[in-house]
């Protein structure tokens, strides 16, 4: 049997929130600027400057306007900037739990300014965290290892006892080279996430 696990790392977005960036923003396409899928695939090619602190909000919203062929205020974009998100209500109470067994809760996100104000500010999940490391924050994104280090160093975490829950193989892959104890998230397989717990802790997660 594994040693119990002392802390936990979640990702953000596909794991306690789902994402869905064409929800918020395609509707910000005018009808003759054309397919809304193309321009907003453009833009996300651009957030890795936003999520590492390079790019600033504002700047990234004039990005964002220009690609879009949005001609709106800066207050209407963050509105539907911040609309993208849904619970995940699966995993909430796996949080809480985890919580009460006195394990330590980080969050690990590629993030940016305006999404985590937002977040924290709309979803009580995230009160269950006591450690926080953002990309904006550290100027580093995933799956870059020197974030994770990062986060390891900072919080004081022994990896072989670290739960890390991520949506992405990438980020996975280097949290398993960091000897992190990884579970690839999905919604749809959230059984699976379950019985992987399970073994984990040595107990029911319930």
């Amino acid at each position: 049997m594994p040693a119990k696990p002392t802390a936990a790392l979640f990702d953000i977005g596909n794991v306690l929130v789902d994402v869905d960036f064409s929800r918020g923003l395609a509707p910000l396409v005018p009808a003759e600027a054309g397919d809304p899928g193309t321009r907003l695939r453009t833009l996300l090619d651009r957030i890795d400057g936003l999520e590492t602190g390079r790019v600033s909000p504002s700047e990234f919203i004039g990005i964002a306007s220009r690609d879009l062929s949005f001609s709106g205020s800066e207050e209407t974009f963050r509105t539907a900037w911040n609309s993208i998100f849904h619970p995940v209500r699966a995993m909430w109470p796996i949080v809480s739990f985890l919580k009460s067994l006195g394990i330590k809760l980080v969050l690990f996100s590629n993030t940016n300014s305006m999404h985590i104000s937002w977040l924290l500010e709309n979803y009580e999940v995230f009160e269950d965290f006591e450690g926080r490391v953002f990309s904006h924050d550290v100027g580093l994104r995933k799956p870059d290892p020197s974030i994770y280090r990062h986060a390891i160093e900072t919080f004081d975490l022994t990896p072989e006892k670290t739960l890390y829950l991520d949506d992405l193989p990438e980020n996975i892959a280097t949290g398993r080279s960091m000897g992190l104890r990884c579970h690839q998230y999905a919604q749809e397989r959230h059984h699976q996430f379950i019985d992987w717990l399970d073994q984990e802790l040595g107990m029911p997660a319930r």
